[in-house]
Protein backbone atom coordinates (compact mmCIF):
# COMPACT_ATOMS: atom_id res chain seq x y z
CA UNK A 1 0.00 0.00 0.00
CA UNK A 2 1.33 3.40 -0.97
CA UNK A 3 -0.12 6.71 0.10
CA UNK A 4 -1.16 9.01 -2.74
CA UNK A 5 0.60 12.36 -2.46
CA UNK A 6 -1.56 15.45 -2.16
CA UNK A 7 -0.67 19.12 -2.60
CA UNK A 8 -3.01 20.85 -0.16
CA UNK A 9 -2.82 24.19 -1.99
CA UNK A 10 -4.08 22.51 -5.18
CA UNK A 11 -7.01 20.59 -3.67
CA UNK A 12 -10.08 21.77 -5.55
CA UNK A 13 -13.41 20.52 -6.82
CA UNK A 14 -13.47 20.11 -10.60
CA UNK A 15 -17.24 20.67 -10.84
CA UNK A 16 -18.68 22.10 -7.61
CA UNK A 17 -22.23 22.00 -9.03
CA UNK A 18 -22.07 18.19 -9.13
CA UNK A 19 -20.41 17.73 -5.73
CA UNK A 20 -22.00 16.99 -2.36
CA UNK A 21 -20.41 19.23 0.29
CA UNK A 22 -21.18 19.63 3.99
CA UNK A 23 -19.56 21.73 6.71
CA UNK A 24 -18.51 20.54 10.17
CA UNK A 25 -16.61 22.01 13.10
CA UNK A 26 -13.09 20.53 13.33
CA UNK A 27 -12.00 18.85 16.57
CA UNK A 28 -8.34 19.17 15.55
CA UNK A 29 -6.20 20.83 12.87
CA UNK A 30 -7.18 19.51 9.44
CA UNK A 31 -5.36 20.08 6.13
CA UNK A 32 -7.03 20.39 2.74
CA UNK A 33 -6.97 16.95 1.12
CA UNK A 34 -7.20 14.95 4.35
CA UNK A 35 -9.89 12.32 4.84
CA UNK A 36 -12.13 13.02 7.81
CA UNK A 37 -14.52 11.07 10.03
CA UNK A 38 -17.44 12.39 12.07
CA UNK A 39 -17.42 12.01 15.86
CA UNK A 40 -20.52 11.34 17.95
CA UNK A 41 -20.49 15.08 18.74
CA UNK A 42 -21.09 15.83 15.05
CA UNK A 43 -17.62 17.34 14.65
CA UNK A 44 -14.93 16.29 12.14
CA UNK A 45 -11.55 14.72 12.88
CA UNK A 46 -8.74 13.26 10.75
CA UNK A 47 -9.54 9.70 9.59
CA UNK A 48 -7.19 6.69 9.46
CA UNK A 49 -7.70 3.03 8.54
CA UNK A 50 -5.55 1.71 11.40
CA UNK A 51 -7.15 3.67 14.26
CA UNK A 52 -10.31 2.35 15.92
CA UNK A 53 -13.22 4.73 15.33
CA UNK A 54 -11.25 6.91 12.92
CA UNK A 55 -11.69 4.41 10.08
CA UNK A 56 -15.27 5.66 9.57
CA UNK A 57 -14.18 8.09 6.84
CA UNK A 58 -17.07 10.25 5.65
CA UNK A 59 -15.42 12.83 3.39
CA UNK A 60 -12.40 14.84 2.27
CA UNK A 61 -11.50 18.26 3.69
CA UNK A 62 -11.46 21.05 1.11
CA UNK A 63 -9.82 23.69 3.31
CA UNK A 64 -7.17 23.96 6.03
CA UNK A 65 -8.58 24.72 9.47
CA UNK A 66 -7.58 24.81 13.12
CA UNK A 67 -9.56 23.05 15.84
CA UNK A 68 -12.90 24.76 16.41
CA UNK A 69 -13.17 26.17 12.89
CA UNK A 70 -15.64 25.06 10.19
CA UNK A 71 -14.24 22.68 7.56
CA UNK A 72 -15.88 22.07 4.19
CA UNK A 73 -16.07 18.34 3.47
CA UNK A 74 -16.82 16.76 0.11
CA UNK A 75 -18.78 13.52 0.44
CA UNK A 76 -19.04 12.95 -3.31
CA UNK A 77 -17.31 14.73 -6.18
CA UNK A 78 -14.32 15.09 -8.50
CA UNK A 79 -11.24 16.49 -6.71
CA UNK A 80 -7.89 17.63 -8.14
CA UNK A 81 -4.63 18.11 -6.22
CA UNK A 82 -3.36 14.52 -5.98
CA UNK A 83 -0.25 13.08 -7.66
CA UNK A 84 -1.67 10.29 -9.79
CA UNK A 85 1.01 9.72 -12.46
CA UNK A 86 1.56 6.14 -11.25
CA UNK A 87 -2.14 5.30 -11.09
CA UNK A 88 -4.29 3.88 -13.88
CA UNK A 89 -7.74 5.25 -14.59
CA UNK A 90 -10.59 3.43 -12.83
CA UNK A 91 -8.26 2.30 -10.03
CA UNK A 92 -9.89 2.22 -6.60
CA UNK A 93 -8.64 4.55 -3.86
CA UNK A 94 -8.78 3.62 -0.15
CA UNK A 95 -8.39 5.25 3.24
CA UNK A 96 -4.76 4.84 4.33
CA UNK A 97 -3.32 3.74 7.67
CA UNK A 98 -1.59 7.15 7.64
CA UNK A 99 -3.95 9.61 9.33
CA UNK A 100 -5.73 11.75 6.75
CA UNK A 101 -4.17 10.08 3.70
CA UNK A 102 -5.65 8.06 0.87
CA UNK A 103 -3.81 5.14 -0.74
CA UNK A 104 -3.72 2.84 -3.75
CA UNK A 105 -4.57 -0.23 -1.64
CA UNK A 106 -6.55 -1.00 1.49
CA UNK A 107 -5.12 -0.31 4.93
CA UNK A 108 -5.80 -2.24 8.14
CA UNK A 109 -9.51 -1.61 7.58
CA UNK A 110 -10.51 -1.84 3.90
CA UNK A 111 -12.31 1.48 3.40
CA UNK A 112 -12.86 2.35 -0.29
CA UNK A 113 -13.28 6.10 -0.80
CA UNK A 114 -13.17 6.68 -4.57
CA UNK A 115 -11.61 5.99 -7.96
CA UNK A 116 -8.95 7.54 -10.17
CA UNK A 117 -10.57 9.07 -13.27
CA UNK A 118 -9.47 11.24 -16.22
CA UNK A 119 -10.79 14.50 -17.63
CA UNK A 120 -12.43 14.52 -21.05
CA UNK A 121 -10.17 17.21 -22.54
CA UNK A 122 -6.99 16.57 -24.59
CA UNK A 123 -4.80 16.49 -21.48
CA UNK A 124 -6.71 13.56 -19.96
CA UNK A 125 -5.58 14.83 -16.55
CA UNK A 126 -6.20 12.45 -13.67
CA UNK A 127 -8.25 13.24 -10.59
CA UNK A 128 -9.97 11.29 -7.83
CA UNK A 129 -13.73 10.93 -7.87
CA UNK A 130 -14.55 10.56 -4.18
CA UNK A 131 -17.68 8.75 -3.08
CA UNK A 132 -17.58 8.26 0.68
CA UNK A 133 -20.15 5.91 2.19
CA UNK A 134 -22.29 7.24 5.03
CA UNK A 135 -24.09 3.96 5.64
CA UNK A 136 -21.20 1.48 5.99
CA UNK A 137 -19.38 0.79 9.26
CA UNK A 138 -15.79 -0.51 9.20
CA UNK A 139 -13.85 -2.25 11.96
Amino acid sequence: MADIAVTAAQVALLDPRKAEILSFIATEAIEAGQAVYILSTGKAGVAGAATAGKQQARGLALNKVAAGQPVDVVKRGAVAGFTLSGQNADTRVFLSNTLGAVADAAGTASVPVGRVMTTTDKSASKFIYFDFSWTDQWS
